[in-house]
């Protein structure tokens, strides 16, 4: 029996932590897909060297990996055991640890990280913000999410799901943010100094279809050029600051 003030655990995480979510990155395309996520990381990264960083929900591998080939004191946290596989078939042993626990509630005290991370995540919670609020208390600096902007195709979002998921097939519905409700969760949070960091400007979906990575390449510089990927672009990494 649950008792009324007992958080619920959410395992949002297990499906981004299987190999059949990996298959939506493999490939050149979903390689470029990574390389640019990675990229924005470690840049937004740079001025903490060696920090220590939790991955909330990280099990799928995309961030784990690239921190700790950079000298980061990886952490990773999922909520069930079969979330670790991916991170030992990539990872040597005791590169990094591994603990299985409910998100929403993390077995950490406050300030125990300097940086926290999560990607993949908070598009497919039901009670995001709490989440957002758990990773915000255990992090003394920074903590960087990505997420899918309204502000970008994605306001087409109901229209064009079908297709989408007739053409991806392994997709899933996840819920859209505004920069504003972030920014005021962070705000809430007592971390207020904020850095967005666009990846795309054109649809990934786009990007799978077309599957020319130069060329893709070319037209997300001159969006990022003429400026539309910062007004319009999506997945975002946003970076909140404790101030």
């Amino acid at each position: 029996m649950i008792e009324s003030n007992e958080i619920i655990s959410e395992k949002a995480d297990i499906e981004t932590s299987s190999e059949d979510y990996a298959k939506r990155f493999s490939g050149e395309v979903g390689k470029y897909f990574l390389d640019v996520q990675a990229k924005i990381t470690l840049d937004l990264l740079k001025d903490l060297p060696n920090s220590s960083v939790l991955d909330v929900g990280g099990g799928h591998a995309q961030l784990a990996v690239p921190l700790v080939n950079n000298g980061f004191d990886v952490t990773v946290v999922g909520s069930d055991d079969i979330c670790r596989v991916r991170l030992d078939k990539f990872l040597p042993q005791n590169s990094f640890r591994y603990k299985s626990c409910n998100l929403l509630k993390l077995p950490f005290e406050d300030n125990s990280f300097d940086v926290v991370i999560s990607f993949r995540l908070l598009t497919h919670e039901t009670n995001w913000k709490l989440q957002l609020s758990e990773m915000c208390r255990v992090a003394r600096k920074s903590v960087i999410i990505d997420y899918p902007d309204i502000r970008s195709f994605n306001v087409f979002y109901k229209l064009l799901f079908s297709a989408k998921k007739s053409f991806e097939k392994n997709t899933r519905t996840f819920k859209t943010f505004s920069r504003k409700e972030l920014i005021k969760e962070f705000k809430n949070n007592n971390f207020d100094d904020f850095v967005l960091k666009p990846q795309f400007f054109l649809p990934m979906v786009i990007h799978r279809a077309v599957k020319n990575v130069q060329l893709l390449n070319f037209l997300e510089n001159v969006s990022g050029t003429i400026g539309l990927k910062q007004l319009f672009g999506t997945p975002v990494i946003m970076e909140a600051n404790s101030t």
